[in-house]
């Protein structure tokens, strides 16, 4: 679980992690990384994806509102984004949630609200539990068994793929994050690697066994591509047509 903390009050932003790992810590690994001002984590948020983002709203360099807006409308990320400010206005509210926002939190924040709503925000883009099939299309993802079932048309048997830890980690977040850059470190982290301590080529060999494990191609309506500089990305084949 990457989670990405933009506060400039270091007090606050130290808090902020800490509360987060342990009231989180207890669902899944979380990794958090903080930001003193809004450019330093949109230089980080052009090459790395995180699964949330926390935002203060005043910090320098870029405010956390313009932040959102950046993400939402440039970068046109889907990353879940929750506003934590002093600003508790039901104008100022409103706003955030306009400009994309999922979730809004005042300050000072209190620790059981935080897990709750990040919680939340979290399970949105992900099954209602870690056994749960992910089905998109004509494939199905069964963690139970880290099987990837493909059905050419319906009605017809399914192929089945039975598939490592690691590559089916990589591919349920890949599949979850469809039509999404997925950076190279949070794909490392996710299939169980300290992103420090990993080969350079490690994942590519995971990337390119699972092109020919599961035939990610035109043929089959998915397509894994490489983003230079940043990831992978998963998508529909008839994106790369237009």
């Amino acid at each position: 679980m990457r989670i990405a903390i933009v506060e400039d009050e270091l007090s606050q932003q130290t808090l902020l992690i800490r509360t987060l790992e342990q009231q989180l810590g207890r669902e899944a690994a979380v990794h958090c990384q903080g930001f003193s001002d809004g450019l330093a984590l949109q230089k980080v948020l052009r090459r790395e994806s995180f699964d949330l983002v926390i935002l203060d709203w005043s910090v320098p360099g870029m405010d956390g509102l313009e932040l959102l807006r950046w993400l939402r409308v440039w970068k046109e990320s889907s990353v879940p984004v929750l506003m934590i400010s002093s600003r508790g206005a039901e104008d100022d509210v409103a706003e955030a949630l306009n400009s994309g926002a999922d979730d809004y939190i005042t300050k000072p924040f209190r620790p059981l609200e935080l897990r709750a709503r990040v919680l939340r925000l979290l399970k949105r883009s992900k099954p209602a539990s870690p056994d749960a099939p992910l089905s998109i299309g004509r494939w199905t993802l069964d963690p139970v068994g880290h099987l990837v079932h493909y059905r050419e048309a319906a009605g017809a048997e399914p192929e089945s793929y039975t598939l490592t830890s690691r590559e089916f980690n990589l591919t349920m977040l890949l599949f979850s994050r469809l039509g999404q850059t997925v950076s190279r470190a949070h794909l490392l982290e996710t299939a169980g690697y300290e992103t420090e301590e990993a080969p350079s080529r490690t994942l590519d060999s995971h990337v390119y066994r699972l092109r020919k494990k599961l035939h990610l191609d035109a043929r089959r309506g998915m397509i894994l591509r490489t983003v230079y500089g940043q990831g992978y990305q998963l998508g529909l084949a008839e994106d790369e047509a237009s």
